[in-house]
């Protein structure tokens, strides 16, 4: 009879033990929202570059996750980066003509995407394309421009 408890009582801690790592690895993926059940929308944006930025990264606004980024595709016309953005339904009132920058949480930190709202009435609708962009800031871009200025200042 104690070796039956024992044994339920393992079984339930090994149970548990699963249960754990299943909620730190949605946590550590960014996937809270995943089955949440909530309503979203799609938009998009065309970046030149886009540095580190991956799928699953944050979609910000003011500093708030308003979503993440779904999918990213090279668009075989303009050989630009294609990003798709899914943002929370509740964030339905953002105007047509805000904008998306790639940026960088701390020095070295992950990237997101900030979006910055813009001044029109109508709202971004499910589909909608960002039209004005800013692509990530490389680090060494910047590095390698200060070095060459620094090596034709010294000529």
């Amino acid at each position: 009879m104690v070796n039956r408890s024992l044994e339920v009582l393992v079984g339930f801690f090994i149970c548990l033990g699963i249960a754990a790592i299943f909620v730190l690895t949605f946590r550590v993926a960014s996937l809270d929202s995943v089955g949440s059940g909530g309503d979203t929308y799609q938009v998009s944006g065309q970046f030149e570059n886009i540095g580190g930025l991956k799928q699953g990264s944050a979609v910000t606004i003011a500093g708030v996750r308003i979503g993440r980024v779904s999918q990213i595709v090279i668009d075989p016309y303009t050989f630009k980066a294609a990003v798709h953005m899914t943002i929370d339904g509740q964030y339905d009132n953002l105007p047509e003509d805000s904008s998306a920058s790639i940026l960088t949480a701390g020095l070295l930190g992950e990237q997101y995407i900030g979006l910055t709202p813009g001044g029109m009435q109508d709202p971004l609708v499910d589909g909608s394309e960002l039209m004005l962009t800013q692509s990530a800031l490389v680090l060494e871009n910047l590095i390698g421009q200060f070095l060459s200025n620094m090596a034709s200042n010294q000529e």
